[in-house]
């Protein structure tokens, strides 16, 4: 659709009525609904007014545009001066109107050609918004009636709902405390279920009442203390002590105790007057009880009372903490005599011409890893020595037990002048037949008086790592036989490796070596890199201290999950016969 333009000059009301008799009917013609058609011709009637009262000839501009489907009216007003009107910007925003049905282009259907009929059909457009708002009118009243009906009902309501709220609430704080009660059961079991994961998991008695106190205190006992009885007098352990009548009576009894200047009717506890040692706030004394009394645990209370939950849960807790103590009592028993067995089991190192020796055993810190290491060293009729290391699997009392065979039989067939190779065969036969379950790893080096060769094999076991008189550093990696007792028939070889004199060869388990998150080879690497730091005089010098230099870069850490073993042989001149 192209633009189409009227011009008209407004200078009296005759023109201004003129006007905007023409632009009634583009809208009139181009079916502009009443309501649109009335805000325009209000809106266009008003600056028609505003130009009559500043005076002067004014050009008003009537121009029709848009598309083919809509269109839209709008006007321009500007000042008009001697035949063209001045280049100055409309006095107001252009005004518009939209066109439903545009008119065709020069065409003006529908435009009033008078003021009279203009007025008339200015009075229909008001009549249809008369019509409006008359329906809009009567909608607000039935909406008022609507509303008021509504109100009725709700004020006929509100002492129901008055009622009902009341109830409501009171129901709310019923609910609200029930769910505070199953919040603070809740709580307490699953700090209990922590607290008893915590103290069980240790095996050390003194890691237990740590735990246990960092547990406990503050939240639920302003102080802790623990009465421990010596396991088979049953007397304190430690410096004598005084304790609280509460506890005293708990431990006679067997029963809780609760201390305090008003009874805590506490359930499964007695009440006694309050204790000295804590006049002003309640104490409670829980007998520490497995199969047998092993003490008394005594908490004073963190404010004025102990309440019935929180006593049951520290009852509760108190009986695990007795079972975890002599769990861990029954470990560090356990543990001792492993450790005692595998020491007494280890050989003194003989002082053969021509070698020096040094051996260090290290038994583990953590579980009940220790028993399955060893190392010997023994000369043979003629003059030979072997030098021997090995570890058992499995730990504990059984792996001490069967080191002590594996190292007994060793030496038998030893007596016997076998290689390195044969002892091993024939220990890998007896074990599969002694030991159908557990295996072994050893290593075997001879040594014979004078000779740079050394024959060795190795069953399953960590390479063995040499150091030369020019202090350049090997690792015998020569592929090992298998472990000790496995299923299968296997017979073992000799290896020769020179080692003149001023040379070290280094045996040891993988205790030494072996890392659970970085794997055995860079244990060995490391190893290698403490040997090769080792000069010729350190190691003829002193070898024990050349042996602990071994170990610091190592074992840098105290904890350590498996025994280490140590066998240290450095070869020196041999004396003239």
């Amino acid at each position: 659709m192209t633009d189409d333009t009227d011009v008209w000059k407004i200078a009296s009301a005759a023109d201004a009525a003129r006007a905007r008799a023409a632009a009634a009917g583009i809208v009139v013609a181009a079916g502009t609904p009443a309501l649109d058609r009335a805000r325009f011709l209000t809106s266009l009637s008003a600056r028609l007014r505003n130009c009559l009262d500043q005076g002067g000839t004014w050009e008003l501009r009537l121009l029709t545009g848009g598309t083919e489907h809509e269109g839209r009216l709008d006007v321009r007003l500007r000042p008009f001066d001697g035949g063209t009107a001045q280049n100055e910007p409309a006095c107001e925003p252009v005004l518009s109107c939209p066109l439903p049905n545009p008119p065709a282009p020069g065409g003006r259907a529908g435009r009033p050609t008078s003021p009279s009929r203009a007025l008339l059909s200015a009075d229909e457009d008001t009549a249809a918004v008369l019509r409006l708002l008359d329906e809009q009118e009567r909608l607000v009243q039935l909406h008022r009636e609507e509303l008021h009906q509504t109100n009725q009902g709700v004020l006929a309501l509100h002492s129901d709902l008055e009622a009902a709220a009341l109830a409501q609430r009171e129901l709310l704080e019923a609910e609200r405390s029930a769910r505070a009660e199953v919040e603070r059961a809740r709580r307490l079991l699953n700090f209990l279920a922590d607290a008893s994961a915590a103290i069980t998991s240790s095996l050390s008695p003194t890691e237990v009442l740590r735990r246990l106190t960092d547990l406990l205190v503050p939240e639920y006992a302003a102080r802790l203390d623990v009465w421990l009885f010596d396991e088979e007098q049953g007397e304190e352990e430690g410096p004598v002590q005084e304790h609280s009548r509460a506890a005293v009576v708990a431990a006679r009894t067997g029963r809780p105790q609760h201390a305090a200047a008003h009874p805590g009717n506490l359930p499964g506890t007695d009440d006694l007057p309050p204790a000295a040692m804590s006049p002003d706030r309640p104490l409670l004394a829980i007998p520490l009880i497995t199969h047998r009394l092993l003490g008394v645990l005594t908490l004073i209370a963190p404010g004025p009372r102990f309440d019935a939950d929180t006593c049951l849960m520290l009852v509760e807790l108190g009986r695990r903490a007795g079972v975890a103590l002599d769990n861990a009592r029954r470990y560090e028993q356990h543990r001792d005599t492993a450790e005692a067995l595998q020491r007494a089991q280890l050989t003194e190192l003989p002082d053969p011409d021509g070698l020096l020796l040094a051996a260090r055993y290290l038994p583990a810190t953590q579980g009940m890893n220790i028993g399955g290491d060893w190392y010997d060293a023994f000369l043979q009729p003629d003059g030979s020595l072997l030098a021997v290391i090995g570890d058992v699997t499995g730990h504990g009392m059984h792996a001490a037990v069967v080191m002590g065979q594996l190292r007994t039989a060793l030496r038998a067939y030893a007596v016997e002048d076998n290689s390195p190779a044969e002892i091993l065969t024939r220990l890998h036969r007896m074990l599969r037949h002694l030991q159908p379950q557990l295996y072994a790893t050893a290593m075997i080096a001879r040594f014979r008086p004078g000779d740079p060769e050394v024959v060795w094999a190795s069953a399953g076991h960590p390479p063995a790592v040499v150091r030369d008189a020019d202090g350049s550093v090997r690792i015998l990696d020569d592929a090992p036989g298998v472990m000790l007792g496995i299923p299968i028939a296997f017979t073992y070889a000799d290896h020769v490796t020179r080692l003149p004199t001023g040379s070290s060869l280094v045996l040891y388990t993988d205790g030494l070596v072996e890392r659970r998150a970085h794997g055995i080879d860079p244990g060995i690497e490391r190893l290698r890199q403490a040997l090769a730091g080792l000069s010729t005089p350190e190691l003829e010098q002193d070898l024990d201290a050349a042996a602990e230099a071994l170990l610091k870069p190592l074992m840098h850490d105290s904890e350590r999950d498996d025994d280490v073993c140590l066998l240290l042989c450095h070869t020196v001149t041999y004396p003239a016969s």
